[in-house]
């Protein structure tokens, strides 16, 4: 009988649909093509076939990165976006601040028969 490995957390595996990438790494490759091959037909006849390629690689970068970078289980977006929150939205030194109940002043009231706060007072 042959043995097929499961693993433990389903949540983790993910679609492959065609040469084993995903739909989501299937469009951004779609992407950089769309912007990178077109940049590379247009100007090697202008800047020379190997600065084209430089810059259609330079075109491509971001939407590489966008398709195959994962930290934690995070895609670049939602690790960029929690960089962002951090370091600029938030403030860098949180306050700890308690509000002292004792230090508070007490509002005296008199109470019926002339007494304050269940004293008598002194005539």
């Amino acid at each position: 009988m042959a043995f097929v490995s499961v693993p433990k957390d389903l949540t983790k595996v993910k679609n492959k649909i065609i040469l084993n990438l995903t739909k989501r790494q299937l469009i951004c490759l779609g992407i950089a093509a769309a912007v990178g091959l077109p940049f590379y037909f247009l100007s090697r006849g202008l800047i020379g076939s190997s600065n084209a390629a430089t810059g259609m690689c330079l075109l491509m970068l971001p939407a590489f990165l966008f398709a195959m970078y994962e930290k934690d289980g995070l895609p670049l977006e939602k690790v960029l976006k929690n960089v962002i929150v951090v370091k600029f939205i938030r403030p860098p030194v949180r306050k700890y601040e308690v509000e002292n109940l004792y230090e508070k002043k007490r509002i005296v009231t008199k109470a019926k028969g002339g007494t304050v706060r269940g004293k008598r007072k002194k005539r």
